[in-house]
């Protein structure tokens, strides 16, 4: 029995794999939820303040940037193998570490006086946040029991809608009473809690005891970053050639990758999960659909901005549909997402995205705020209710053994979808003259057709994608 449920006396099963229940498990998704909400913050919480840094530091505009990507590629590039670590060492251990490295990072973050030093920090920072993102829905299977973990999954769904939305507001209203060090203080108190909780309720899983694999967790960080650094130069269109060479190292680097992982038993990219047909499909599904939502994160609010007139006040609030509507779908996805095929709620929830989406990109020369936010609502809901059960179908296709590479390949799926869907913008506003920001919502509802159809492709291969390896 958990130790911790033993201390709350709260009734667990026998077995490890069985959830907790009770106090122990709401205290359990309490600090999952806390520390993946303070990483996911500072995702976002640095863009508002890009011009004050770059003024404070004495930088360039498109150098202040850095401070944003740094944070990024750092966390995609180390996802997999602290997933893989994670397994190693025990999930709880593994969160915890990232919320101290996390808290240490954002007081070497506040301190910067250069560019350099708090790019620096926003590399360790992402670092931390990739520690806690690998393996908080490793930590939700243990969490829950098998038959609610759907729940779980939902409920962390919320979560993460809710940090990357509060994200700029919280950002917005720091910046209106202090300084942009405030922007990484703030992480400390928050931390702190994240951190009692982490050490008090998380449950305690067996650490795998295998032996780090330190030339494939080489491979692919190289993979990763040297994949994403030449497609955004590429995006950008500077430094073709050097983009190229990035571009090709990257491949060599990831068929290097998979050939030594291969066979493995615990490989740090789990190529053994990825042969097996509904786990691929939902990885894919899942990238897809990240595209999607961020071709529309990103052009929106030149939309509104640029196309429209709308001021910046306004921009901002004609978003907030997008993530109210994702937790409107909440309640309806923790009901149905252990009953109901993925294949099922994902495809109808990516239709109601693409809809949404295409009705965005077909309205009115001047549409009024009611035509902006109901369209934004739906395509938000639609998103709320794909996500959950694809993510479902992800975790409880790998067995429990394999817990910790499922999160780690469920939070890929997401970033490197963000990541593309980033760079596919910067490209249509490189290429297009006029008419990019609308050409990419246009792309965002392609993106989530295309990810509705692969969803769907479940149902008509006869796969429910709900069988643990």
């Amino acid at each position: 029995m958990n130790e911790h449920a033993q201390n709350a006396g709260t009734t667990v099963e026998p077995a490890a794999t069985a959830g907790l229940y009770g106090r122990a498990r709401m205290w359990a998704m309490l600090a999952v939820s806390l520390s993946v909400l303070m990483a996911l913050l500072d995702y976002a919480i640095a863009n508002v303040a890009l011009p004050d840094i770059a003024r404070d530091l004495h930088a360039s505009s498109s150098a202040s940037i850095w401070v944003v990507n740094a944070y990024q590629l750092a966390s995609l590039v180390s996802l997999l193998p602290l997933a893989a670590l994670g397994s190693m060492v025990g999930f709880a251990r593994m969160c915890r570490f990232g919320i101290v490295l996390f808290m240490g990072a954002s007081v070497l973050c506040a301190l910067a006086t250069t560019l350099p030093a708090l790019a620096a920090a926003r590399v360790l920072q992402g670092i931390g946040g990739a520690c806690i993102l690998s393996v908080n829905i490793a930590l939700v299977r243990y969490i829950y029991p098998h038959s609610e973990i759907g729940k779980g999954i939902a409920l962390n769904g919320v979560v993460v809608a809710i940090g990357v939305a509060l994200g700029p507001t919280a950002a917005a209203a720091i910046l209106t009473v202090a300084s942009w060090p405030w922007l990484f203080w703030v992480n400390l108190p928050l931390g702190a809690v994240a951190l009692v909780m982490a050490f008090s309720a998380l449950p305690a899983v067996p650490p795998s005891g295998a032996r780090p694999d330190i030339a494939g967790s080489l491979l692919c960080m190289l993979a990763f970053g040297a994949l994403v650094m030449g497609g955004d130069g590429l995006a950008h269109q500077s430094g073709i050639i050097l983009s190229c060479g990035l571009i090709m190292v990257g491949l060599l680097s990831g068929l290097l990758l998979i050939r030594r992982e291969s066979g493995l038993p615990q490989p740090i990219l789990p190529v053994d999960m990825l042969a097996r047909p509904d786990f691929a499909i939902a990885f894919v599904t899942g990238l897809c659909g990240f595209v999607a939502s961020n071709f529309y994160i990103i052009s929106m609010p030149f939309t509104l901005h640029d196309v429209l007139g709308m001021s910046a006040a306004e921009t901002g609030l004609l978003i907030t549909p997008w993530p109210i509507g994702i937790m409107c779908a909440a309640p309806l996805v923790r009901r149905l997402a252990d009953t109901v095929s993925a294949g099922v709620l994902s495809s109808i929830g990516l239709l109601m995205t693409a809809t949404g989406f295409f009705l965005l990109w077909s309205m009115p020369a001047h549409p009024t705020a009611p035509d902006i936010i109901w369209r934004t609502w739906l395509a938000g809901c639609g998103f709320g209710l794909f996500q959950p059960p694809n993510n479902r179908a992800m975790m409880v296709s790998a067995s429990h053994a394999r817990a910790g590479g499922a999160s780690g390949m469920v939070q890929v799926a997401r970033q490197a979808g963000q990541t593309l869907g980033a760079m596919g913008v910067a490209a249509f506003f490189a290429l297009f003259a006029e008419g990019a920001a609308l050409n990419c919502l246009l792309t965002a509802g392609c993106f989530a057709v295309f990810a509705a159809l692969l969803s769907s492709s479940r149902l008509l291969a006869g796969r429910r994608a709900d069988k643990p390896a």
